[in-house]
């Protein structure tokens, strides 16, 4: 997984992808819409892709963010109810910031 972080309008435009292994074994591939943090913890919001790879409408999946020491992301549940809702809460506020930046910018 890699990211971009900054809007520099560089023409660097690559959409970053994860691919999830659920409980099922199923392979599902999602789009990094986000990495953010609450609390002093990083938290990933993920968009599934359909089979054309684009994205789907619905449910975002969200996820713990950790680097390890050698770099490599990992992701770990959220099982704490309080967590799962302050982690959901800041999505909600960046999604309506994106939304925001959005109407600025037409």
């Amino acid at each position: 997984m890699s990211k971009h972080d900054h809007d520099c309008n560089c023409g660097f435009n690559e959409e970053v992808t994860v691919t999830l292994t659920l409980d099922n074994d199923e392979e599902l591939e999602c789009a990094v819409l986000t990495i953010y943090e609450v609390d002093g913890k990083e938290y990933i919001a993920l968009l599934p892709l359909n089979e054309e790879g684009t994205e789907e409408d619905g449910d975002v999946y969200l996820y713990r963010y950790i680097e390890t020491e050698d770099g490599e992301p990992t992701l770990e549940n959220i099982e704490d109810d309080d967590e799962y809702e302050a982690a959901a809460d800041a999505f909600d506020e960046w999604l309506d910031e994106q939304e925001f930046e959005e109407m600025i910018e037409e």
